[in-house]
């Protein structure tokens, strides 16, 4: 898998510069052109004023500021050999971007959340969560608290495999960004069951027989599970290191947030199944849960 253009809005916040420096970490590693955005809402001139009053070269001027300002942010990136386009636009933030996305076309989008309180205060409503939803191409989103090494982006990447067709994208994903880091691949699958480890819990009125047979059963799922990760991880790295791979029990969001803790993760990759009402519900049931909590960067790969 390839990344050629990578879109990059930014607000000039303390979390969009995280989310550029991340932005141009990957664009290095993939050769990759990078494609800077800062969107302005559109400013209504009072009715009274005639078209092309003194509203005009007001707000020609402060275009030309707002591209100065952008421009500035990146040098450091251009002097790095980065190719960097720089756009101003002035509008709907969220229709802006999914517009530039697709008239690039982007690759990947890479955008900062807003820090944990203020994302989760504003989440139903913010620009991120809205491209999230709508874009057609994959999502970087970049917390505040992720730290970026320049030299190299990732060094633990996990997976979160439901194998559904948009899983089974986003593990190529994975492999692709990992390889191009060096980094560690683990592939997660949890399956939500009411106990984690056995010896399982006191079950009054359970024959001890059928008792075994859902242990038992739990074992083939188990062990089901883990041989289709492992074909999955073989099949999306034919020459390289096989990746690790762990079968989980309980909630989805919570075992990935988990796994990304104990692995020292710097980026979680998941696939988001599409735009219904029922892929809507499993994007607010994981994925924004996975966006809001977790302390390194989230990869949203659409089927």
């Amino acid at each position: 898998m390839t990344i050629h253009r990578i879109l990059c809005p930014t607000d000039f916040s303390e979390t969009s510069d995280h989310a550029l420096q991340q932005a141009a970490a990957l664009a290095r590693w993939y050769g990759a052109r990078l494609t800077v955005l800062h969107v302005r809402l559109t400013v209504t001139p009072h009715p009274d004023m005639p078209e092309g009053g003194p509203v005009a070269p007001w707000l020609e001027a402060d275009t030309e500021a707002l591209r100065a300002r952008t421009m500035a942010a990146c040098q450091a990136i251009i002097a790095a050999g980065t190719a960097v386009d720089v756009a101003v636009l002035r509008g709907e933030p969220v229709q802006l971007v999914l517009d530039m996305a697709d008239s690039l076309p982007a690759d990947l989008i890479v955008m900062g959340t807003h820090g944990a309180s203020g994302f989760r205060r504003l989440l139903l409503g913010s620009v991120t969560e809205k491209v999230l939803r709508r874009a057609t191409c994959p999502v970087l989103t970049v917390p505040p608290r992720a730290q970026t090494t320049v030299a190299q982006p990732f060094k633990s990447v996990i997976c979160g495999v439901d194998f559904s067709d948009c899983s089974t994208k986003a593990v190529k994903f994975a492999a692709s960004v990992a390889t191009q880091s060096g980094a560690a691949l683990t592939l997660v699958h949890v399956l939500e069951w009411p106990w984690h480890e056995p010896p399982m819990p006191t079950m009054e009125g359970v024959p001890p027989e059928q008792a075994r047979a859902l242990v038992e059963y739990r074992r083939y799922l188990e062990t089901s599970a883990a041989s289709r990760l492992e074909g999955l991880g073989r099949a999306a790295l034919p020459e390289g290191p096989t990746p690790a791979v762990q079968v989980r029990f309980g909630k989805s969001y919570a075992e990935l947030l988990d796994a990304a803790g104990e692995l020292h993760a710097d980026l979680i990759v998941v696939g988001v199944r599409g735009r219904n009402a029922v892929d809507l519900g499993f994007f607010g049931s994981t994925t924004n849960h996975l966006v809001r909590s977790a302390m390194c960067p989230v990869l949203t790969v659409h089927a």
